[in-house]
């Protein structure tokens, strides 16, 4: 008698769609999901420059049908039409919207553009998502990226249900996407999730973030291209974590039962100094011989205390940060000197000049 063989059925990809890809948390989360079986599609503006530094060494050519498992699509948080077509294509199970225009003190010198994009850019997203799910009867989980800036002058410890008093045009904004979600969770019973995520770092930071910049002058003062680095207020404390571990708090938070706030944080606070004499120290330096106090540098209206409560994600979602501030600070160290010594061997031979920094 034959034997009865049954074909095992393969369950299909989930697919996400990420705002944001190309930024520090866009390329952490990809290489999370990527790892976790998704299929992964980005959305991303358009450039005359290429801006896919961070995902590069994850990019495969979408030729190659069945490797490539990340593909990018060009969109833009301003344009509600191709927010919503890209979601009637792609068919994603969760969308992360990562997206902003996230620089605070930026957000002073451009307020306009900064509440279109992170305020009403996310207002257009959760309105695709919601329009797409009415039409096609599937269900989409939403992520939409929060800021312990919206917190502001709030005192510390800042849980979910600390009120928000936000300090820049860049917070405010944040605070109004915030809102935003939550309407369309209560409002149309949309899978909609807030991550209040803290300060988080990494060797991807920008370099025009207060961490990479010191890491990144740091590389450079060490192998002697450049002698000074000019900062603001340096009193100003944050709770700084690894932004390779938060990715994973926000994929956690769509794979709940029921949609919710979190807030993200190490529960640590750490001051600008302090991070300035573990770096400076690491390589044997005093910052003190180094650092100079640039006026321009202070926010109009400062944030002066950070410093998350972090109970509600380590009890429901099972999440605790796995990488500690001495840990991340050595890190980002460690890349920016190794960048610092490839950037010497260019200077050396000709190719790039020194003294384009003081």
């Amino acid at each position: 008698m034959a034997s009865d063989s049954s074909t095992a059925v393969e369950m299909p990809r989930k697919i996400a769609l990420v705002t944001g890809i190309t930024g520090q948390d866009g390329s952490y989360l990809t290489e999370f999901l990527l790892e976790k079986g998704y299929e992964v599609h980005g959305l991303i503006r358009r450039s005359s420059n290429f801006n896919t530094q961070r995902i590069n060494h994850i990019y495969i050519d979408p030729h190659n049908v069945d490797k490539a498992l990340m593909k990018l699509h060009y969109a833009d948080l301003s344009d509600a039409s191709s927010l919503r077509r890209w979601i009637d294509v792609i068919k994603p199970d969760e969308v992360y919207n990562l997206a902003a225009q996230s620089h605070v003190a930026v957000s002073f010198e451009i307020p306009d553009y900064t509440a279109d994009v992170v305020a009403t850019g996310a207002l257009r997203l959760l309105e695709a998502v919601r329009s797409h799910t009415v039409d096609s009867g599937r269900t989409i989980k939403y992520y939409q990226a929060g800021s312990s800036e919206m917190f502001g002058a709030t005192p510390p410890p800042q849980a979910e249900t600390t009120p928000f008093h936000p300090r820049s045009p860049y917070a405010a904004s944040k605070v109004a996407a915030h809102w935003y979600t939550v309407n369309y969770r209560e409002a149309y019973g949309l899978f909609a999730c807030n991550g209040i995520l803290f300060n988080h770092e990494s060797p991807r930071r920008g370099e025009n973030f207060v961490t990479r910049k010191i890491t990144r002058a740091l590389g450079r003062i060490k192998v002697g291209l450049q002698r000074k680095l000019f900062l603001g207020n340096l009193q100003a404390s944050r709770d700084w974590g690894f932004a390779g571990d938060y990715v994973e708090a926000m994929w956690l938070m769509l794979q709940q039962e029921k949609a919710d706030d979190y807030v993200v944080a190490t529960e640590e606070s750490h001051t600008v100094e302090e991070f300035l004499e573990v770096s400076f120290g690491y390589l044997g330096l005093n910052w003190k011989d180094h650092v100079e106090i640039d006026k321009r540098y202070f926010r109009p209206s400062e944030v002066d205390n950070l410093k998350g409560d972090a109970s509600k994600a380590k009890e429901v979602l099972g999440w605790k940060p796995k990488v500690g501030f001495e840990k991340l600070v050595k890190m980002m160290v460690d890349e920016d000197l190794a960048l610092a010594k490839r950037e010497k061997v260019l200077v050396d031979a000709g190719y790039m000049d020194a003294q384009q920094q003081p």
